[in-house]
């Protein structure tokens, strides 16, 4: 028996570590040149306006979510895109597209967590994380998607260093970034403006 359980599990096979890495390079560079490229253009941005009432709006805000969010820790407003479709189409539906398509931008997080402990095992802050998603793993995820919080990417670079499983963190976070984009939507679509300093990110 061993007196103590290690904080992060070990590493998968280096190769397979090789080519997660490079992938979620890729990922983030394509995302983050893209995002800045439609959202900062105001050419694009009414271009992007235009898309959005489309009959595909709704396929263009599912992409368009999932990169702005792939960006891992860069300070890229896709929230603006839940709020600028919830005024536009229906809120309920423009809520969980919108969500679901973050969620799955989240797992570049996940995947650099998975295959680079090392950019935050010494950290306290992570110490204490890791505790938390050890104890309460979906739990964590679900109110870190949820609630305004500028350190979502660290829980999903956690979850990733702590082999969560990949559909479970996704699920998580699909189901606190879907609660969170209805209400945005919603509040869009009635004209509070408050929220989208409210929901930041």
């Amino acid at each position: 028996m061993s007196s103590e359980t290690p904080l992060v599990p070990a590493a998968p096979p280096p190769q397979r570590l090789r080519h997660i890495q490079i992938f979620t390079v890729v990922i983030l560079i394509v995302a983050f040149a893209a995002t800045l490229v439609i959202l900062f253009d105001p050419e694009r941005r009414a271009q992007l306006e235009t898309l959005l009432s489309s009959p595909g709006g709704l396929i263009v805000l599912f992409f368009l979510s999932a990169l702005s969010n792939a960006t891992l820790i860069l300070p890229v407003p896709g929230i603006a895109l839940t709020a600028l479709a919830g005024t536009i189409g229906n809120p309920l539906v423009v809520g969980i597209v919108a969500g679901a398509g973050q969620a799955l931008g989240e797992m570049t997080g996940y995947l650099a967590g998975y295959s680079g402990q090392s950019l935050i095992d010494e950290s306290p802050r992570y110490a204490r994380l890791a505790v938390w998603m050890r104890q309460y793993g979906v739990i964590t995820i679900f109110i870190m998607a949820l609630i305004p919080n500028p350190i979502f990417d660290i829980a999903g670079i956690a979850a990733g260093a702590l082999r969560m499983p990949w559909w479970l963190y996704l699920m998580s976070a699909g189901a606190g970034k879907i609660v969170k984009n209805v209400i945005l939507a919603y509040g869009a679509s009635l004209g509070v403006d408050w929220l989208l300093n409210l929901f930041g990110r």
